[in-house]
């Protein structure tokens, strides 16, 4: 697809505009004194070195370009220049009917790589950060049905008049609203009055966080909106390595969500600090830019082997969780009865449980079960009396399956995310 030229223009205020709030990690190990952890945090909470006045109309800055981008530049899913922000996967039926009923406005303005709607959720208060024209709360609405509540928030306004403009007719198409649509920035939902202290069961966002500059104020809002057993399940993309500052001001690759990607050990360790203590990896998908003149540049820039990757991760908000799995002798065995799961069920991308089963599992996966809203489909066998070491297999390499043989972990086919 050409790349035009009012498109290129306002990615390069982009950078203008933030080139000098990124902190590389050599300026980071050579001032900081704080911990290790505080160090590698700095490395992808992308804040700026200048203080008061200055920060503050960076951060500005950064927000108002990237909602005429969204809000104006890109007038449909078809504008886009790469495929970061596609699903290629085949959906759930489940998933699929939803989107059918859903208007052609809103799915022509999705811009999302994932589908972030976990199981289990009828009934359920769920919230959709940077929720843009409202494709996922849609879907979310017939899947918690009347009974459940579905709340999205964006910064850009254009995105929100197609979904709040479509409100009615979803509202006749579903039988029931049962939806809400605040404008605001997902690093500040302290500003939406009706959003309480552990008031959410669930909150599912789809390829936003990478283009907020301030990922831990995100994932900290997120553990405190939480009711305990919640969780926060999300799609988005993740580099095999940090981004180099070079391509990071590359103006294509930053309005395409490449160039604010989390290096996957750095999401893990930022989430963990914020309270998420046991990250697990649900699915994952390589991404092919499929765009010569950017998979070039790369290449050039002598980073041919950076490779980028939509997944999905749930995050539990559950304080009894342990930093690393650990086993005490325990197994669970699933009943058979979530909807649609009658013969097994996978936790992620490691917990397959057939029904009937037994299934030896971690401390910290044997809570995720028991202390969550999936507690009434498990028998759980064990107690916490014996302590045997690690759980075997719990490792740090890279977690993304796809990463070894370019296959989709997704269900389906394509190189898009």
């Amino acid at each position: 697809m050409k790349v035009t030229s009012q498109a290129l223009a306002l990615l390069s205020a982009i950078l203008l505009n933030t080139s000098s709030a990124f902190t590389t990690s050599v300026q980071h190990r050579a001032t900081s004194k704080s911990s290790s952890l505080a160090v590698t945090n700095d490395l992808f909470v992308e804040m700026t070195t200048e203080t008061g006045a200055a920060a503050a109309a960076g951060t500005a800055n950064t927000h108002s370009s990237v909602t005429t981008y969204y809000g104006e530049t890109l007038k449909e899913t078809a504008d886009l220049q790469t495929n970061a922000c596609c699903t290629a996967a085949r959906p759930a039926p489940q998933i699929a009917q939803a989107i059918r009923n859903i208007h052609p406005d809103v799915i022509k303005k999705y811009y999302g790589c994932g589908f972030c709607v976990p199981d289990e959720v009828e009934g359920m208060t769920i919230l959709d950060l940077g929720c843009g024209a409202g494709r996922d709360v849609y879907i979310a609405s017939q899947l918690v049905g009347e009974k459940g509540r579905v709340i999205g928030v964006d910064m850009t306004a254009e995105q929100l008049k197609v979904a709040k403009e479509t409100q009615a007719y979803h509202a006749e198409k579903f039988g029931y609203d049962n939806v809400e649509f605040h404008e605001g920035l997902i690093e500040k939902l302290d500003d939406i009055p009706s959003l309480k202290d552990g008031s959410v069961d669930i909150i599912i966002s789809n390829c936003v966080i990478n283009l907020c500059p301030d990922k831990e104020a995100v994932l900290k809002s997120c553990h405190r909106l939480l009711k305990p057993g919640g969780e926060l399940y999300f799609s988005d993309v993740y580099a095999s390595r940090r981004v180099p500052q070079e391509l990071r001001e590359d103006e294509v690759l930053w309005g395409e969500c490449l160039s604010g990607a989390l290096y996957w050990n750095d999401f893990q360790n930022l989430a963990k600090q914020c309270g998420f203590k046991d990250p697990r990896l649900v699915e994952d998908a390589p991404i092919t830019i499929e765009n010569k003149k950017v998979q070039d540049k790369i290449e050039e820039m002598g980073h041919k082997n950076l490779e980028f990757y939509s997944a999905t991760y749930r995050l539990f908000q559950l304080d009894c969780l342990e930093p690393h799995c650990e086993d005490y002798g325990q197994a669970v065995i699933y009943k058979g009865t979530i909807p649609r799961f009658e013969s097994g069920w996978s936790l992620d991308d490691h917990h397959y449980m057939e029904k009937g089963k037994v299934f030896p599992v971690c401390g910290n996966t044997y809570n995720m079960l028991k202390e969550t809203r999936f507690e009434k489909h498990f028998d759980f066998v064990g107690d916490w009396s014996t302590h045997y070491g690690i759980f075997d297999g719990c490792g740090t390499s890279m977690p993304f399956k796809s990463s070894i043989d370019g296959v989709s972990t997704k269900g389906g086919g394509g190189g898009c995310c």
